[in-house]
C-alpha cells in the first residue's frame, strides 16, 4: 500500500510544533552520530510564527504529524535569531554574478529535516518543488549554509539544483558552505 504524504505551507500552531518535535529528534546535540544528518539551530515557537508570518513554511505529514520540513527566512528576520546574523553578514560581502547576495530577493532556507523513518523516499525533492512553486514569485533564488561536515545535506542539495558559492569559517570554528538554488536557471 502506498503511503499518501501532504505537502503544505505550515499553518497551525499544531503543525510548527510539529516542526520543533522534529527539529529536537534530529539537533546535532540529540544524536549519537551527524553522519546521516542534523541541524544546527534550536528554534523557538514564536520565531517559528513569526518567520511564517512573512513568508510561510513548508512542511510534509503523514496524517498529523510533520515528518519533514523546510523553513523560510527572509532578511526581515536576521536580528530574531542571533545565532544566524553571521550568515546575514556574509550576504553582504558575497558576490553573486557581480552584485551581493543583499542586493537581490532571496529567501533563506531557514533549515531542512526529514524523519529520519522516512528519508529516501524522494520527500524532500517534492517538498523543494512545492517551496519553489510557493516562493519563486517573490523570490530571486533560495540561499542558505550548510555546515560543511554535514555532507548528507550538501550531497542532498547539490541534487536539488543548489550550487556552492562560498566557504567561511565562523567563530565556533565551524566551516560553513553557503549554498544557492537560482530559480531562473
Amino acid at each position: 500500500m502506498e503511503a499518501h504524504y501532504q505537502i503544505k505551507i505550515a499553518e497551525t500552531t499544531e503543525e510548527l510544533q510539529g516542526i520543533l518535535q522534529l527539529q529536537k529528534a534530529n539537533h546535532e546535540k540529540s544524536l549519537s552520530s551527524i553522519n546521516d544528518g542534523f541541524v544546527t539551530v534550536s528554534h523557538r515557537l514564536d520565531d517559528l510564527e513569526k518567520m511564517n508570518g512573512i513568508a510561510p513554511h513548508v512542511i510534509v505529514k503523514d496524517g498529523s504529524r510533520v515528518i519533514a520540513y523546510i523553513l523560510a527566512m527572509t532578511a526581515k528576520s536576521k536580528d530574531d535569531i542571533p545565532v544566524l546574523k553571521p550568515m546575514f553578514e556574509e550576504f553582504n560581502q558575497i558576490l553573486y554574478n557581480g552584485l551581493k547576495v543583499s542586493n537581490y530577493q532571496y529567501i533563506v532556507i531557514g533549515q531542512v529535516c526529514v524523519d529520519k523513518d522516512y528519508r529516501g523516499m524522494g520527500l524532500l525533492d517534492k517538498a523543494y518543488a512545492f517551496y519553489k512553486k510557493v516562493h519563486c514569485p517573490d523570490f530571486e533564488f533560495a540561499i542558505t549554509e550548510i555546515a560543511s561536515r554535514n555532507q548528507r545535506s550538501i550531497k542532498a542539495h547539490e541534487r536539488i539544483g543548489f550550487k556552492i558559492i562560498h566557504q567561511f569559517v565562523d567563530e565556533i570554528p565551524e566551516e560553513w558552505s553557503i549554498v544557492l538554488w537560482d530559480w531562473s536557471e
